[in-house]
């Protein structure tokens, strides 16, 4: 079955680009070219993951990332301005996976596309493993990718959700930034570190009691992060 994408752009050349690449690729592509059409398409469609620039009209990028994760955890990867770093960390902490720059290489993005794909894919094959881990008071279904603080649903998003699953399975193993970009994003990561560093904070918002003194994701200083059971 093909992977389904939407391109969210204001700029029609751009969109019709990606879109013929990527169709070239064997993918579906659905179309928005303003912030309230995109909102409008993922709430009707199932899609496997969206592209999204920042700058759109109706609603900004920012706000349609924001929307999203309020009813999904579908992967997002922003389109940013060239050298913007606080776009990147903005989009990061709005909910999105990952960030490519403008201008582009066409290459670069189907690359982007199809490695949180291939991860996804193999994320969703049945493990021999039990699928419910509990630590501390804190569940995680791997099958549903639900988890649980005693009875309460804490909402990840998928890049987050990966990120637990991964030190919640190797308790105590230090990751180095570096490291966890290469395995949670499923390929040597061209951008800088910070992408993890706010993936970080953001899960400790949502699973710590008190996030600057976490009782799960431990920082070890000058090293990485690490899960303490």
């Amino acid at each position: 079955m093909a992977n389904r994408i939407l391109v969210v752009d204001d700029e029609k050349l751009i969109v019709k680009g990606i879109r013929f690449s990527l169709e070239q690729d064997g993918m579906e592509v659905d179309c928005a070219y303003d912030g309230g059409e995109a909102l409008e398409l993922a709430k009707k469609n199932h899609y496997d993951l969206v592209l999204l620039d920042v700058m759109l009209p109706v609603y900004d990028g920012f706000e349609v990332c924001q929307q999203l994760r309020e009813f999904s955890d579908v992967p997002i990867i922003m389109l940013t301005a060239k050298g913007d770093d606080m776009d990147k960390i903005l989009g990061l902490d709005m909910g999105a996976d990952d960030y490519i720059t403008k201008p582009f290489n066409i290459l670069e993005v189907k690359a982007r596309i199809k490695a949180i794909l291939r991860r996804n894919s193999k994320r969703a094959k049945p493990e021999d493993q039990s699928h419910i881990l509990e630590v501390k008071g804190l569940k995680m279904d791997k099958e549903s990718r639900r988890v649980f603080i005693g009875d309460r649903e804490i909402n990840l998003t998928a890049k987050e959700f990966d990120l637990l699953e991964l030190l919640l399975t190797n308790p105590g193993k230090v990751y180095s930034r570096e490291k966890l970009l290469n395995i949670v994003w499923g390929y040597e990561y061209p951008g800088d570190v910070r992408t993890v560093d706010v993936h970080v904070r953001r899960l400790r918002e949502k699973v710590e009691a008190n996030p600057s003194d976490p009782q799960y994701v431990y920082t070890k200083w000058g090293v990485g992060y690490f899960f303490k059971g």
